[in-house]
């Protein structure tokens, strides 16, 4: 079975691969550049508030930071068997680590949600009632709830995009050995590693100072 239809202006199959994975790097890149530029920003604004952020860290609920992380290493390793299962055509193991994987990710949201919500009962928003004394703590919070929030739409992001790729698959609309699961799963990979460096950011090293 083909890996996938010749759409213009290409002239060849391995010419459209090509393009489409050259792109899929670019793209990869200016989202590790995204959250490599950020993560950088909050460790240079420790730097100079080494207290108020270890402070900070340790309000982290560790017990939801490491519940998630493990899900989502659990979740690279079934996104890793059925991108590999759908290039060999095996479209039963292809469809049920495809389906572990949304589990998994879904799994993730609900208890991101939960510790959230947690949080806000906490009174970690940096805003008006803000529960920690130390200013600065209030910036570390700050870059809390925009790391984990960024990192949470763009796991939304790629869940919606393995689902739409599996119900094609499933359709007959697009062939299992599409170059698409495999884009998906490096996009996938990349948040899971973004996250391995979130969480001893946000949930370590608070309580290794």
């Amino acid at each position: 079975m083909s890996g996938g239809a010749l759409r213009e202006p290409w002239h060849s199959l391995r010419r459209q691969r090509e393009a489409a994975s050259f792109g899929m790097w670019l793209f990869l890149a200016s989202e590790a550049l995204l959250f490599g530029g950020l993560i950088l920003a909050f460790i240079a604004t420790r730097w100079f508030h080494p207290a108020a952020f270890a402070a900070a860290g340790r309000e982290a609920d560790i017990v939801y930071g490491t519940a998630n992380t493990l899900l989502l290493l659990t979740s690279s390793l079934t996104m890793a068997v059925g991108a590999q299962a759908a290039r060999a055509e095996l479209p039963r193991l292809a469809g049920r680590a495809l389906g572990l994987t949304l589990a998994l990710g879904l799994a993730f949201l609900c208890l991101k949600g939960l510790e959230w919500r947690a949080d806000l009962a906490k009174g970690l928003w940096p805003g008006p009632g803000f529960a920690l004394e130390q200013p600065a703590a209030r910036i570390a919070f700050a870059f809390y709830w925009l790391l984990t929030g960024l990192h949470g739409l763009h796991l939304l992001g790629g869940l919606s995009a393995i689902a739409w790729l599996a119900g094609q698959a499933v359709l007959g609309r697009r062939p299992w050995r599409s170059p698409a699961f495999e884009a998906a799963a490096l996009y996938w990979h990349l948040i899971d590693v973004v996250w391995m460096f979130l969480y001893p950011l946000l949930y370590l090293d608070g309580r290794a100072a």
